[in-house]
């Protein structure tokens, strides 16, 4: 592991995300069938965004129909992303509160977006096995993380997912709004509700609650400075 926010190899590069990934026959021919009446759309596996080894690694569920499968970023372009973007903007993790498509110019500081499937999953629902196989990516993407980084967890889909990455006992990490947990390599792994339009709309998750959750692991991460 490597504390810099701008080192990695091509090789883990390669290792975390593969653009022409067919693993999952079902999402593979999903996203066919969304290009071909979507010409206009992203319709891919979509990659991370952020700086190279950060500090603070967001983990989200998989791409949304019209939010990062069109535009080729994380929480782009669809609701999640708006509160998501606002909130580290006002943490001063974001240069700007909302990011529009892959070229905006919108840059983070010290933090990086993922999901733990990177291909658009039918009805935002991918199957147990569908996440399994995106865990060789995302186990890429932790092992290139400084020692002492913070992975927030927005949703048990994307705790899961971390913990198997880890190759740890899913029965020793318990999801839960707030949760924090210490793992082997002295990381932390916080967890959140996402910050889907569901949860927001139903009062699961409030912004200020989703605020704190943030906050909290990016103070964690050290990030904040004095703030």
């Amino acid at each position: 592991m490597r504390s810099s926010d701008t080192w990695m190899t091509d090789a883990a590069v390669s290792a975390a995300f593969d653009p022409q990934c067919r693993r999952c026959p079902r999402l593979a021919d999903h996203l066919d069938a969304v290009r071909a009446s979507h010409p206009d759309y992203h319709a891919a596996p979509v990659p991370a965004f952020g700086v190279q080894s950060p500090r603070l690694l967001i983990v989200g569920l998989a791409p949304g129909m019209h939010g990062a499968n069109r535009t080729g970023r994380p929480f782009t372009g669809d609701h999640a992303g708006i509160l998501l973007y606002a909130t580290l903007h006002g943490l001063g993790l974001a240069d700007r509160s909302e990011s529009v498509h892959a070229r905006d110019g919108l840059r983070l500081r010290g933090c990086r977006i993922t999901n733990a499937v990177k291909c658009l999953p039918p009805e935002n629902r991918p199957t147990g096995k569908e996440v399994a196989n995106c865990t060789g990516y995302l186990a890429a993407e932790l092992a290139t993380l400084p020692q002492a980084a913070v992975i927030l967890a927005l949703g048990g889909v994307a705790h899961r997912a971390i913990v198997r990455a880890l190759g740890l006992r899913q029965a020793d990490y318990d999801f839960g709004h707030g949760a924090e947990h210490l793992l082997p390599e002295g990381q932390r792994l916080v967890d959140s509700y996402h910050c889907s339009r569901y949860n927001t709309q139903t009062g699961r998750l409030t912004g200020e609650a989703f605020e704190t959750v943030v906050r909290r692991a990016a103070g964690l991460a050290g990030l904040l400075d004095s703030r």
